[in-house]
């Protein structure tokens, strides 16, 4: 391998030292010599390059067969994804029927079980309304025999109270000196109370007065001692000694 890279660069220095032909690029080379370095190139290239040649030259049919082989692979990729497809949808139309089929039955018996469970709450109201009429009846019988027994026991009542009525006001006529006597009794009683509210009530106003008169005469110490405060807060602090507010009212003015 290293005799054909010398054999190159042997060739290189003839073609750069070879004399150039006039008014144009070529040159002249000793033939023999070229053509013996171009024989011991021939010699020196391995074999592998041969085999390399060789799949160079193969490379269009290799190229042309993995792509027929690609395209057959991609049609039959093609087919089987259509039937795969096809199947899909035939097995979606097949569920989706089965489901159908499947939620008209789940209708149908829940309405089935809805009209028996309202046949059976009409039925339990019916009931339920004839046994609460056939009470409400009984009730009512008990009601208007227990009035008619009230009425009647009122009627005799009242008959007898006012019987014990008329006994008691011709009891408490016969007694016309006893009602004066009280009457009397109660007319005292009630000049007595008013006495003693009358008593009570100066009492109680005296009590207040008194009290008014303690606050009244705290309420003057208080403020009695609230004017030395200011007077001295006043003397103390400098503050014009202003007696009256009009003095004051004066003295903002200004």
């Amino acid at each position: 391998m290293y005799r054909v890279f010398e054999a190159l660069d042997e060739l290189v220095a003839i073609v750069e030292e070879a004399r150039g032909v006039p008014m144009t690029a070529g040159c002249v080379v000793p033939r023999g010599d070229v053509l013996e370095l171009l024989d011991d190139v021939r010699e020196a290239i391995p074999g592998e390059l041969d085999d390399a040649q060789d799949v160079l030259d193969h490379r269009d049919k290799l190229v042309g067969d993995a792509r027929a082989h690609a395209e057959k692979a991609v049609t039959s990729a093609d087919a089987e994804a259509a039937a795969t497809l096809s199947e899909s949808r035939a097995d979606a139309d097949r569920i989706l029927a089965d489901a159908k089929a499947k939620a008209d039955r789940m209708v149908s018996e829940a309405q089935a079980h809805a009209e028996e469970l309202v046949a059976d709450a009409r039925e339990e109201a019916d009931r339920t309304i004839a046994e609460g009429q056939h009470e409400y009846d009984t009730l009512t019988g008990r009601a208007a025999a227990e009035t008619e027994r009230l009425v009647e026991s009122g009627r005799a009542a009242h008959d007898r109270s006012v019987t014990d009525g008329r006994a008691e006001q011709e009891r408490l006529v016969s007694q016309t000196e006893v009602v004066q006597a009280a009457h009397a009794e109660s007319a005292r009683v009630i000049d007595s109370a008013h006495a003693e509210s009358d008593r009570l009530r100066g009492e109680c106003d005296l009590y207040v007065d008194g009290k008014l008169a303690e606050f009244e005469e705290f309420l003057s110490g208080t403020i009695r001692s609230v004017g030395r405060g200011r007077q001295q807060l006043r003397t103390g602090s400098g503050i014009p000694d202003y007696d009256e507010p009009e003095d004051r009212h004066a003295a903002r003015r200004r």
